[in-house]
């Protein structure tokens, strides 16, 4: 075998590894990322509905999960939000990719996944400006979510007359245990 040839299929192997390697830290950094709003957000919402019922838990979704969002954005260099098909807040609207993703989530989840399992992480090309990586993990309805996004039996007046007033334009309610809600989303330039 020809030397410099030989130089080369050793390099491409070793780019190769070395990108696995990458991709795969890459990988858990946003897997933990991903996981530190969520129990955060579940354990101030579980205090406030002990506290004041299910209609003043509106009040930490609306104020306080964008701050632990912008929060864990300051702290981890990662960009964190919450998106969805069926938004609640106007900002949680999915780009391109994040909406490809959730519509792909939604017919993994018919076909049978379970929506605790569902991510999706991609390094992908952000025009001029590089590229990034991106991750998106699945956030199922819980119990504890019933009371605000729930059946329209689920939801007592009080909760209806916040959503309305906050939310005009509520699209997240309907839902029932176990179903995709949403994703979080994260990423980050390379």
């Amino acid at each position: 075998m020809h030397h410099s040839f030989k130089n080369l299929l050793i390099t491409t192997a070793l780019f190769a590894t070395t990108s696995t390697f990458a991709n795969e830290a890459l990988l858990l950094e946003a897997r933990n990322v991903a996981s530190m709003v969520p129990p955060k957000l579940l354990q101030v919402l579980t205090e406030e509905i002990a506290k004041g019922g299910p209609a003043s838990a509106i009040e930490v979704c609306n104020v306080k999960a964008p701050q632990m969002a912008k929060a864990a954005s300051e702290q981890t260099g990662w960009m964190v939000k919450r998106v969805s098909l069926q938004n609640r807040n106007p900002k949680a609207v999915p780009d391109a990719w994040e909406r490809a993703v959730l519509e792909d989530f939604d017919k993994r989840a018919a076909a049978g996944e379970s929506p605790t399992t569902l991510e999706k992480s991609e390094l992908v090309s952000n025009g001029d400006k590089g590229k990034e990586y991106r991750y998106m993990r699945a956030l199922p309805v819980g119990n504890i979510c019933l009371a605000c996004h729930g059946t329209a039996d689920k939801l007592s007046a009080e909760v209806k007359s916040k959503l309305q007033s906050l939310y005009p334009n509520d699209k997240a309610v309907g839902y029932t245990l176990g179903q995709l809600r949403g994703a979080m989303t994260i990423r980050k330039p390379q």
